[in-house]
C-alpha cells in the first residue's frame, strides 16, 4: 500500500468564539400538510397517546400476527400432531432427567440455553432443584420455538413476530427472575442477611420513578465525559444547528496529508469511537499521524421536527467537508461512517459521485447497512401499522426520545439487556 505524503501539522484552532460560528436558529416549523379529513388531528392524538403506552408497538400489528399464526395452525393437523409429539418427547426427556437426578446420577441436560443467554451462568443452576426448574423452562421455550416456526401460507414476518413476542412472554416467567427460584439471589441473600433485597427494592422504586416520569438519568461519574470517556483532546472548529465539527490534532511531528472525517450515528454519540484511551479509535488514528475530524450531532427537540435526511446530508456531511477543505486545503478526505452514520455517508458519497464531486479519497463503513431488505430482527418493529404509530408519536412530540428507541434494541436481547440487568439490580 502506498503511504500518503507527509506534511507539517496544521495550526490548531484557537477555539475562540470568532472561529466557532454561532448557532443557527432552527427553521420555523412548517404547517402540517392538509389532513385527509377535518378531524384527522383527533385521530393522530389518540394514536400518539396509545403509542406512548405501548412504547411504539402497534396493537394491530401484534393482533394481526397472532391471528395469522393461529388461523394457519388451526388448518394444519399435521403440524398440530407434530407439536403434540414434540411436547410428549420434551416431557419424557425432562422426566428422565429428573428421575436420574433422584437416583443420584448426573445425566446430561436435555435442553441448552441460547449462546447469548447469560442467565444460567451461576454454578447453582447445576444443582437440584434449580436445574430442574431451568430445564422445564428451556423445554417450554423449545416447544414454543417450534410452534411459532414457519407454516405454509403464514407470512414470514408474522411467524418471526409471534416467535419474538412469545420469547418476551416466556422471559417474564423465567425462574431466574424470582428470588426463591434463583440460586444466585438466594446465595446473595444469605451472605448479606437480606440487605440485597432492600437495596434491590430501592433500585426498583428508583427505576419505576424514572420510567413513569420519563426522566433522563445524569451521566454517572464512572462515565464522565472528558474525564473517563472522550479524553482525546479536540477543538470545535465549526457549529451549526445540526452538528458540531471537532478537530483532533495529530500527536506526531509529521503527519499524513489527507485528513479523516468520522460520521457517527445519531443515536450513539461521537464518543462511542473515543472511549477510554486504551480502546479509542480516534486516539489510535491521531497517534498514527492522522488529522481527524468528527461530527457531533445535536439532540433534536420539538422545534426541529421538520429536519429531514437531506438536512443531515447537506448541513452535516457536506458542510463538514467544506470546513475541512478550508482548514486543510487541496487535500481529499478519507470518510469513515459508523452505523446509521455510515448509511448517511453512503448516501452522501453516492450523490457526490453523481454530481462529479471528488473530494473524498476513500469511504469506509463500519457496522453500517446500505440495503435494508434484510434488516434482521429490527424488521419486527416495522410495517405500515408500526410506521403509522411512530409517525403519529413524532407528530405529537416532534421526535423519538431515547427510551422509545432503546426499548426496541433491548427487547431484541431481552434475556440479557432487560431481565439479567433487573436481577443484578
Amino acid at each position: 500500500m502506498t503511504r500518503t505524503p507527509v506534511r507539517t501539522p496544521p495550526a490548531a484552532p484557537a477555539g475562540s468564539s470568532a472561529q466557532v460560528p454561532a448557532l443557527i436558529p432552527p427553521k420555523p416549523q412548517p404547517q402540517q400538510a392538509a389532513a385527509s379529513h377535518p378531524h384527522a388531528p383527533l385521530d393522530r392524538s389518540v394514536m400518539a397517546s396509545l403509542a406512548r403506552l405501548t412504547a411504539g408497538m402497534s396493537p394491530h400489528a401484534m393482533l394481526d400476527a397472532w391471528t395469522d399464526w393461529a388461523m394457519h395452525l388451526s388448518r394444519a393437523p399435521g403440524r398440530q400432531l407434530e407439536l403434540m409429539e414434540r411436547a410428549q418427547a420434551n416431557w419424557l426427556r425432562l422426566s428422565h432427567f429428573a428421575l436420574s437426578g433422584l437416583l443420584g446420577k448426573k445425566p446430561e441436560t436435555p435442553f441448552k440455553p441460547g449462546p447469548h443467554d447469560t442467565r444460567w451462568s451461576h454454578a447453582g443452576w447445576d444443582k437440584a432443584p434449580f436445574t430442574l426448574w431451568q430445564q422445564a423452562f428451556l423445554g417450554g421455550q423449545d416447544w414454543w420455538q417450534a410452534a411459532t416456526a414457519d407454516l405454509p401460507g403464514l407470512r414470514r414476518q408474522n411467524a418471526e413476530r409471534t416467535g419474538f413476542m412469545m420469547r418476551q412472554l416466556l422471559d417474564t416467567v423465567s425462574p431466574a427472575n424470582f428470588p426463591l427460584g434463583n440460586p444466585e439471589i438466594l446465595e446473595a441473600t444469605l451472605k448479606t442477611k437480606g440487605a440485597n433485597l432492600v437495596e434491590g427494592a430501592a433500585h426498583f422504586a428508583d427505576d419505576a420513578r424514572h420510567i413513569l416520569a420519563q426522566e433522563h438519568r445524569p451521566v454517572p461519574e464512572a462515565f464522565a465525559l472528558g474525564k473517563v470517556l472522550a479524553r482525546t483532546p479536540g477543538t470545535v472548529v465549526y457549529r451549526n444547528a445540526l452538528m458540531e465539527l471537532i478537530q483532533y490534532a495529530p500527536t506526531m511531528d509529521k503527519v499524513r496529508a489527507e485528513p479523516v472525517l468520522i460520521v457517527p450515528a445519531w443515536i450513539m454519540k461521537y464518543y462511542i469511537l473515543d472511549l477510554s484511551p486504551e480502546n479509542s479509535f480516534i486516539r489510535w488514528l491521531v497517534d498514527q499521524g492522522h488529522t481527524v475530524f468528527c461530527l457531533s450531532w445535536c439532540n433534536p427537540t420539538a422545534e426541529q421536527a421538520d429536519l429531514s435526511l437531506e438536512d443531515y446530508r447537506i448541513k452535516g456531511i457536506l458542510q463538514a467537508l467544506e470546513v475541512i477543505n478550508n482548514i486543510v486545503p487541496g487535500q481529499k478526505v478519507h470518510a469513515n461512517g459508523y452505523c446509521l452514520g455510515g448509511t448517511l455517508l453512503a448516501i452522501a458519497a453516492a450523490t457526490m459521485a453523481r454530481d462529479g464531486d471528488d473530494r473524498l479519497a476513500s469511504v469506509t463503513l463500519m457496522a453500517a447497512q446500505v440495503d435494508f431488505a434484510e434488516a434482521g430482527e429490527l424488521l419486527l418493529f416495522l410495517d405500515e401499522s408500526q410506521v403509522a404509530f411512530l409517525e403519529d408519536m413524532m407528530w405529537s412530540q416532534g421526535y423519538l426520545d431515547r427510551p422509545q428507541m432503546s426499548g426496541a434494541f433491548a427487547a431484541i436481547r431481552s434475556e440479557d439487556l432487560i431481565w439479567s440487568r433487573a436481577v443484578r439490580r
